[in-house]
């Protein structure tokens, strides 16, 4: 779980941006928040980010996704690391970005933070915080690294370091020398964080054509609810020559994929997804498809990509709801624009039933950015469950939550409040009046 990240310098936050999950005073929906009893804290399992165009929303998401890549991916040799400084101040450029996340994982909280400029990884720490203390575990500064001396591999961690190059991570390189020491850090990075921006699609979508699949029943109890049309999702064998691929990647399939494997592929045209396995020894290729009803209760198949937008959103979300309600899951989803081609009911319902999830014992989280007011509700989400990303007028952006507003309370209608700018993150809309279309005089052009 996350319970607080900060980011300065990256993008539009040029000031450090603080995001907290730690619960406030707040007493509505309590038996939902999950407790961490060692650390005597509550975490919240939801967080919804509001705000203008261009306020800061997806910077926020995009710092997450860098910080995920950099973990998990590295970087090559001498490659520049991809951070995006903020740019509308000229000494910007000379500062490094800084990133410092508080997690809980396996019941143990980490703070694991870095600084880097596109040269180099100039800073980089881990730290695990007990009830009553901290140790630091590693610590990375200027060309150095000092570590816990209980550690038992430090001369294997000071080995690893050594070959550890300036634009990467020591996070990184000791999980990809084998050293088991912090792969718990990585393996969250890598398993538990899950970005979902708005165009993503769910990739392991094999499970939708297998009816063994524990969630497969699910899917389709909750499609059939959500009023798409959709009675069932499934799959449909279809010769291999059918497949709209290279032919060069058909050849690599035929030679590469061994008996028992699978591989998922997409396709033209566009959004479909197929699932290619050996059996027997021959390539099956199995096409996903929405089956509806017919009058006659007979069922007519239609391809994925004939759906309505709102429709496809909503298989690809269904799983990400599904996976972070079930019982013991720790993954935590942060979905970009939640409500991209949802109707503001449905959006609500998907929220509702991640929400009657949670209880006291629930270790996964939700984090969505959106425009959908009607969602600022305190009959849904706690004012700490709720933020607001504001911009200033000199490009700077900054995260708010709703808890730091004295004027709200627990019985105040806080989306006329927020519609009517009184908390910020709406959009500055100069233009008033009806659009015009306007031509210059180009000079005359004969006739009249």
């Amino acid at each position: 779980m996350i319970i607080r990240c900060s980011i300065e310098n990256w993008m539009s936050f040029r000031n450090r941006v603080s995001f907290s999950m730690i619960a406030g005073r707040e007493r509505q929906h309590g038996a939902r928040v999950p407790r961490i009893n060692k650390y005597k804290t509550k975490i919240l399992p939801v967080a919804a980010i509001y705000g203008g165009n261009a306020s800061g929303k997806t910077n926020f998401f995009k710092a997450l996704s860098f910080v995920k890549r950099l973990v998990v991916e590295g970087t090559q040799t001498d490659s520049r690391i991809p951070v995006d400084l903020f740019r509308l101040d000229p000494p910007g450029a000379s500062r490094p970005a800084r990133f410092t996340f508080e997690l809980l994982i396996d019941e143990k909280i980490y703070e694991f933070s870095f600084a880097v400029t596109p040269e180099a990884v100039l800073e980089e720490k881990l730290v695990l915080i007990s009830a009553n203390s901290e140790k630091v575990l590693y610590d990375r500064q200027k060309g150095k690294l000092y570590f816990d001396l209980a550690l038992k591999e430090r001369n294997r961690l000071q080995f690893v370091f050594e070959g550890t190059r300036d634009n990467q991570l020591f996070l990184t390189n000791s999980v990809s020398q084998k050293v088991e020491t912090f792969r718990t850090i990585y393996e969250w990075f890598k398993k538990n964080l899950i970005l979902v921006a708005p165009d993503s699609k769910f990739e392991e979508f094999d499970w939708f054509m297998n009816e063994r699949h524990p969630l497969y029943s699910d899917i389709n109890n909750m499609l059939s609810q959500l009023d798409t049309g959709i009675a069932r999702l499934g799959g449909e064998e279809i010769p291999l020559d059918s497949l709209s691929l290279p032919e060069a990647l058909k050849n690599k399939i035929q030679e590469e994929l061994k008996e028992g494997m699978s591989i998922r592929v997409r396709g033209e045209p566009i959004n479909a997804r197929w699932v290619i396995d050996r059996k027997n020894g021959e390539l099956i290729a199995k096409k996903m498809v929405t089956c509806h009803l017919k009058s006659d209760g007979t069922e007519a198949k239609f391809e994925t990509w004939q759906e309505s937008a709102g429709s496809q959103r909503v298989i690809d979300l269904l799983p990400a709801f599904l996976e972070i309600s079930e019982p013991g899951s720790k993954k935590v989803y942060f979905i970009d624009e939640l409500d991209r081609s949802l109707h503001t009911l449905l959006t609500r319902h998907l929220l509702d039933t991640y929400l009657a999830s949670c209880t006291a014992e629930t270790r996964a989280q939700l984090l969505v950015t959106t425009h959908d007011v009607l969602l600022m509700d305190q009959k849904l989400l706690r004012r700490d469950e709720m933020w607001v990303a504001e911009r200033d007028a000199m490009g700077v952006s900054n995260l708010i939550s709703f808890s730091e507003y004295k004027d709200i309370r627990y019985d105040k209608d806080i989306q006329k409040s927020y519609l009517q700018g009184r908390m910020g993150g709406i959009p500055r809309i100069l233009l008033s009046g009806g659009l015009v279309y306007s031509c210059r005089d180009e000079g005359s052009r004969g006739g009249d």
